[in-house]
């Protein structure tokens, strides 16, 4: 019987979700049921109920009059788009999994732009040279590493273009497939978003315990409060990138059709340059960041809050353009 509804939910996918398609499509689940119960009791095997239910009930353009869908179904017919591409499940599946490496390999890349510039932060014994020479390898190390990391993960997506390029539609079960391991991952995207914003509140304790307290002096709280905010800002990104790769593809059905039925209730943003969208997925907790670090070195919490409206004003604009 779940091949049957799967088929059901694919015929009924491109329609509107209005109640008189509702309507159709349960008394065509109730029909199809039916003769699949009757020949199971005829002696039928499960392979050939399910092909004798689908060739008799499969065709709803002869059975749209029957149901009193006729009109909804010729409308949909003549703007049906014959470039529209299906991916497949096993598609869907390459693409999470390309989705979740890439969204990790772009979070340690941000999180080793961030701890960069550790370097000038903790100084090691020696000479001024010495220590000037440690904190720039270092920095170009963190930082060539993290380019390395964001370059992999543009090659590894490279091949999900035409998600975004071409118009796509996924059946019902993939779509059920897709929903399913969002909400698996849903626990998951919690506690990261929730660890994270602890992780960067706390961030001023290795100042407070290990400059304030002990009074070291060579910067370790300094650069243990970096290390927090990084490793925050690291969950941020991580969990926003696998969380929008369901996105993604949940949002490839239709807005409004039965298809359609898992997609996210906020609408998702299409930046159309690839730069500016690989930008802007970092772009909040990239401020939060700044904002974070300038508050903590600066102590201006008064003045420090004007982050959040320049950021808001500059994101409009890019959308704008």
């Amino acid at each position: 019987m779940e091949t049957i509804r799967n088929y059901l939910e694919t015929m009924f996918s491109r329609l509107p979700s209005t109640l008189e398609v509702q309507k159709a499509k349960n008394e065509l689940g109730q029909m199809m049921e039916d003769k699949y119960a009757e020949l199971i009791g005829d002696g039928k095997s499960e392979n050939e109920a399910i092909g004798i239910v689908i060739s008799e009930f499969g065709n709803l353009d002869e059975l749209a009059d029957e149901l009193g869908i006729g009109s909804v179904v010729i409308q949909e017919n003549k703007g049906a788009d014959s470039g529209i591409r299906t991916v497949a499940l096993a598609e869907v599946k390459d693409y999470l999994h390309d989705r979740t490496r890439s969204a990790y390999a772009i979070a340690l890349g941000v999180f080793l732009c961030i701890v960069s510039v550790c370097g000038y932060l903790w100084n090691p014994s020696g000479s001024w040279r010495t220590k000037g020479v440690f904190a720039i390898s270092f920095m170009f190390l963190a930082v060539a590493v993290a380019v390395s990391l964001f370059l992999f993960a543009g090659f590894v997506m490279g091949r999900w273009k035409f998600l975004r390029e071409q118009a796509c539609t996924i059946d019902f079960a993939t779509a059920d497939y897709v929903h399913n391991r969002r909400e698996s991952f849903r626990v998951t995207h919690a506690m990261m978003i929730t660890i994270g914003v602890i992780l960067c509140i706390l961030s001023i304790l290795p100042v407070v315990v290990l400059d304030g307290l002990f009074g070291w002096s060579a910067g370790f709280g300094v650069v243990g409060m970096f290390v927090f905010v990084a490793i925050g800002v690291f969950l941020f990104v991580a969990a926003g990138n696998v969380n929008a790769g369901f996105t993604t593809i949940l949002s490839l059905n239709k807005r409004g059709t039965i298809g359609g039925g898992f997609v996210p209730s906020q609408k998702q943003v299409t930046y159309k340059n690839e730069t500016i969208s690989r930008i802007m997925s970092v772009y909040w907790p990239t401020v939060t960041c700044i904002y974070l670090c300038w508050s903590f070195l600066s102590f201006d919490w008064h003045f420090t809050w004007i982050v959040w409206v320049i950021a808001a004003l500059v994101q409009q604009v890019i959308r704008a353009l």
